[in-house]
């Protein structure tokens, strides 16, 4: 991952100055908060991915840093008003901003930076980019929707938890790479070979997600282990197992879903179903899957740093530990 920015290591550097720029408020609060978040180790992933692809198809401009601001100020104002819907005390491995602020202040900063990358779209004034960024946008408010009508629903398909997952993370990597190829006034078939390709890293970033959240370390993932099943969120792992596993152990792991607190034992009965029933490779290799799906993807677009780059960062997706 570390070679693959370092090939934009200078505008990455101008996306942060950008943050906090674009940050500038006469409420002390809302900096406060923003910068908290915005500092708070983030791997910046979108804005690289924006980065790269423009630079891939041809972007020699400077607008695509400001656009790269937006896309983080959107996923970090995603991220504070998750934390406040599933009772976050952990981000990034320190506090949640809901944990040292609350959730009136977290919510509110997150409908400020929405309302401020809305702003800093306006002003660059493409109406194609403003068109992918406010569609994905809606598409993540819908998406967080359908997972609150999902909770602790044992029968969730995996084609329903797939949807869910596109539209409530893959989608903002998928507009990164598709307002980078835009800016580079890339062809529409290229256009949308980068918007799939981010889909599809994306859904594969998910899906890893969910599998550490079941083998990872505290200390590993940044977030409390065990969060989405005290959440009663139904994942990939235990799609699977709930698909191969006995009725009474279905029983079993339904009775921990539907607990009001989740226990240190109860967390143990479930994860030893979900390893035993091969819920973490199934989750790993179906990511996999969509990693390569992905890289395929790009084999349209001619040989270049910026490409080898993105391929790297695909590779890192499925073997990153937090």
């Amino acid at each position: 991952m570390e070679s693959a920015l370092s090939l934009i290591e200078t505008e990455l550097k101008s996306v942060e100055q950008q943050f906090r720029n674009d940050l500038h408020s006469e409420v002390p609060l809302i900096r406060k908060v923003g910068e908290y978040v915005l500092s708070s180790g983030g791997k910046r992933i979108r804005p690289a991915l924006l980065l790269l692809s423009a630079r891939m198809c041809g972007y020699r401009g400077s607008r695509h840093v400001s656009l790269a601001s937006v896309i983080e100020f959107i996923h970090t104002a995603t991220l504070l008003h998750d934390d406040v819907v599933d009772n976050a005390s952990l981000r990034r491995g320190i506090a949640s901003a809901n944990t040292l602020w609350g959730n009136q202040a977290s919510v509110l900063v997150g409908d400020y930076l929405f309302s401020k990358s809305f702003s800093i779209m306006v002003q660059d004034g493409d109406l194609d980019i403003l068109r992918v960024i406010s569609a994905a946008t809606t598409m993540i408010a819908e998406g967080e929707v359908v997972q609150l009508v999902c909770m602790s629903d044992l029968d969730v398909s995996e084609e329903r938890y797939v949807d869910v997952v596109k539209s409530k993370t893959a989608i903002l990597l998928a507009t990164a790479c598709q307002a980078g190829a835009i800016l580079g006034k890339a062809a529409g078939e290229m256009e949308e070979s980068l918007r799939e390709f981010g889909m599809d890293l994306g859904i594969a970033f998910q899906l890893i997600d969910d599998t550490l959240d079941y083998v990872s370390s505290e200390e590993q993932f940044g977030k409390h282990i065990g969060h989405d099943l005290e959440e009663g969120k139904i994942t990939l792992p235990l799609i699977h197992t709930l698909r191969c596993c006995s009725p009474a152990e279905r029983k079993a792991i339904s009775d921990v879903i539907m607990s009001d607190t989740l226990m240190v034992e109860d967390f143990q009965t479930v994860i030893s179903l979900v390893r035993a029933y091969g819920g973490i490779e199934y989750a790993v290799d179906k990511a996999r899957t969509y990693v390569e799906r992905g890289k395929a993807r790009l084999e349209p677009f001619q040989d270049s740093p910026e490409k080898r780059a993105l391929l790297e960062l695909a590779d890192y997706v499925v073997t990153r530990h937090r």
